[in-house]
């Protein structure tokens, strides 16, 4: 056993984050960070945008170079997994045999693949989005050759079903709900998604269940439909979810729901340690509500306040969540977290540039989305913060500055 004074768990972007916010903060003491994945930490966004369109080499997506850590007196245990974490006692049981000890910890675990529980989803040729592997082994099948069937229509599997169609793929899309995007956004905006992706020659296929992955010699030849259609396929993607990796935390005794609870400060039940990204399940200060946020920004910013949290600041959390996606010639920005995602008033064209803007009951802002236009963040992100209420019908008119739309 080994005295490292802060351990954080996790080879992500919220990983590398949370070490490097503890050493620009002042803290000089042991630090070690365990990554499952034998790489450095990386960024995730990338696996499915630029590494799958470019080729974009993964040095380019990883924030920190071994130098760095070598400079920072960071140590790394990469390739290797915490399986035991033991509070009572400060101890991490590593997948090697090695048992560290803490006096603070960090849980940055992140999520995993929803995995297809269906006949035929262990053939040749069924992948999933998560890991550089991952990434390379879709990076290898898409061509312009191959026939891609995509199960799922959210950020994951539309972010796929591009890439592979711009590589000149055939593509089909396959989602459960009325609408790609339908939980997230509404079926109006989901829809502008789902024409967006015909547009450019995907087939997308909505209100469909899929029963099971059809095979040749253990190789996918396609989607099997419940209604006894088949979609033909060479390569079939899930993208059905992802599920926040907090076994560690909940059989270390704490407390857990959809991840890993915490509160404002990042602080989990036991005040020795903090959780941050895709598991922390935070009581946010500003929302008034619990939120779990499986996005980049949320990896990138939160591991600031859980440093200041490790080392006995007072701290809190209360950034608008932020997300982004780029489709064919679309790039968007979304904040905030819409509780009734069919309330929305666009202001636009939703086959070109546009805003949306999803209100609650007593028509204030809660959440807002630019679409090709990139100077109106920082004002988007105040309105909503500030829960301002507007006019409807001003809001939408593009004769009215839309900042003026408040009532």
């Amino acid at each position: 056993m080994s005295d490292v004074g802060i351990v954080v768990i996790g080879g992500g972007l919220a990983g590398a984050k949370t070490v490097e916010a503890l050493r620009e903060q002042g803290y000089d003491g042991p630090l070690t960070l365990v990554g499952a994945e034998p790489h450095l930490p990386y960024e995730r966004p990338a696996l499915s945008k630029d590494h799958l369109l470019k080729g974009t080499p993964l040095a380019e997506f990883t924030p920190h170079n071994a130098a760095w850590y070598d400079d920072h007196d960071v140590t790394l245990r990469l390739g290797v997994a915490a399986v035991v974490l033991d509070i009572a006692g400060h101890t991490v049981a590593l997948s090697d045999g090695e048992e560290l000890s803490y006096t603070k910890l960090a849980l940055a675990t992140g999520s995993r693949p929803r995995q297809p529980e269906l006949p035929g989803a262990d053939a040749e040729g069924v992948h999933v989005l998560r890991t550089f592997e991952d990434s390379e082994a879709l990076d290898a099948a898409f061509g312009a050759d191959s026939r891609v069937a995509v199960v799922g229509g959210g950020w994951i599997g539309l972010e796929a079903a591009a890439a592979a169609r711009e590589r000149g793929a055939e593509v089909t899309v396959l989602e459960m709900g009325e609408q790609p995007l339908g939980k997230i956004l509404g079926t109006r905006i989901g829809a502008a998604f789902a024409d967006l992706h015909r547009k450019h020659g995907v087939e997308v296929r909505t209100g469909v269940e899929v029963a099971q992955v059809t095979q040749s010699k253990s190789r996918a030849t396609g989607v099997q439909l419940a209604d006894g259609a088949h979609v033909p396929a060479d390569v079939v993607v899930f993208g059905i979810g992802a599920a926040p990796n907090i076994e560690l935390a909940d059989e270390a005794g704490l407390q857990v729901d959809k991840g890993v609870l915490v509160d404002a400060a990042l602080r989990t039940s036991d005040p020795d340690v903090v959780a941050v990204g895709d598991i922390a399940e935070q009581a946010h200060p500003s929302l008034g509500r619990r939120v779990r946020v499986e996005h980049w920004d949320t990896a990138l910013r939160q591991p600031e306040i859980a440093a200041r949290t490790l080392r006995g600041e007072e701290a809190a959390y209360d950034r608008t969540p932020y997300f982004f996606t780029d489709q064919f010639e679309l790039g968007m920005e979304y904040r905030g977290l819409a509780t009734r995602p069919d309330d929305v008033v666009v202001r636009g064209s939703l086959d070109g540039d546009y805003l949306a803007f999803w209100l609650t009951e007593d028509d204030r802002v809660e959440a807002a989305m630019n679409v090709n236009l990139w100077d109106v963040g920082d004002d988007l992100a105040a309105l909503v913060a500030e829960r301002r209420p507007v006019d409807r019908k001003r809001l939408a008119d593009p004769e009215v500055p839309w900042d003026e739309a408040t009532s």
